[in-house]
């Protein structure tokens, strides 16, 4: 599926990536989770030497290997969005459906890198549905959006995971194996090399 743009979905655990969805949100209400001036709400999971803290509006992460995680929660069906940053030859993620102390391998993770050595570019599901074609330029913000709820595909239950960057819908995802049932949003410092700034967090809760 998408050969062309070098997109590789993980068949064996018997999900599906459609570039085509057919599904989207119903109309509802945009909650915000970061006010733009403090970490309310976030807490800092992992390396005690990492750095959390708000610039210029933003929440900016640096230093070694942790996770910011929001308090709110659990969510479960959502429309989930947010403007991000990476600097050149970063690595990040935007977690969803994690716990409350998750480490890396804890929920879902939206993969964010432009130029990092890893070549699992922004777009990727981590581990579930990789592309390896490079939609965004490091030190460029641009505007994460994806769609999550529990649904039924010829009579199997699933997750459906739409992926949507800067407008672009990339794929929709269905994950029968419902690996994560619930959970929390976060934020991954990946590594001492890695700059990630975020803002505009917003959630809205579905059916």
């Amino acid at each position: 599926m998408m050969i062309a743009r070098r997109l590789f979905c993980g068949f064996a655990a018997l999900s599906l990536c459609f570039i085509a969805s057919t599904a989207s949100a119903e109309d509802g209400k945009w909650v915000s989770l970061f006010d733009g001036e403090t970490l309310d709400g976030w807490e800092k999971v992992g390396n005690e030497k990492s750095v959390w803290k708000v610039e210029d509006g933003a929440i900016a992460g640096s230093g070694p290997p942790s996770m910011l995680v929001n308090t709110t929660g659990p969510y479960k069906n959502f429309r989930y969005r947010a403007e991000i940053k990476i600097n050149d030859g970063g690595n990040s993620g935007l977690y969803f459906r994690t716990t409350r102390k998750p480490g890396f391998t804890d929920g879902y993770e939206a993969q964010i890198d432009s130029t990092h050595t890893d070549p699992i570019r922004t777009g990727s599901i981590y581990g579930m549905c990789h592309v390896y074609k490079q939609h965004v330029k490091p030190g460029t913000w641009f505007t994460y959006d994806l769609e999550v709820r529990d649904d039924v595909w010829r009579g199997r239950n699933m997750t459906r995971i739409k992926v949507t960057v800067d407008g672009n819908e990339l794929y929709e995802y269905l994950d029968f194996d419902l690996t994560f049932k619930e959970g929390h949003f976060a934020f991954q410092q990946h590594d001492p090399g890695s700059k990630v700034h975020i803002r505009n967090v917003e959630v809205m809760e579905l059916p």
